[in-house]
């Protein structure tokens, strides 16, 4: 009697939270940004780069909101972003089209108001 051949399984996707929005995506379809040893901040494309790693999505509105709320040094374990760190991270968001995550940026700001 033949062994009858099992389907193949599924492949894994490692799912990551955007720290911005809290929406849960495909590793890949995020952004990573790690922090250096030296205490530094920079995006890593490839998402292979050592040192401690948070996630932001594709969108203006994640970066913005981040930058604004203190995600950025809060998911890194900073004390504080240095200030060319976050003059690149924003320097960054700009290049990046608009998203749902600048309307909540919006909202915030009117009811802080």
């Amino acid at each position: 009697m033949a062994k009858q051949r099992q389907p193949a399984r599924p492949k894994h996707v490692p799912q990551r939270t955007c720290i911005a929005c809290r929406k849960v995506d495909a590793k890949r379809g995020l952004t990573r940004l790690v922090r250096l040893p030296d205490g530094r901040v920079a995006i890593d494309p490839t998402g292979k780069r050592a040192g401690r790693g948070a996630y932001l999505c594709a969108e203006r509105g994640c970066w913005e909101l981040a930058l604004k709320r203190k995600a950025v040094e809060r998911a890194l374990r900073l004390e504080r972003l240095h200030d060319e760190d976050r003059a690149m991270l924003a320097a960054h968001a700009q290049t990046l089209p608009q998203g749902e995550a600048s309307d909540k940026l919006e909202a915030a700001s009117v009811s802080a108001m």
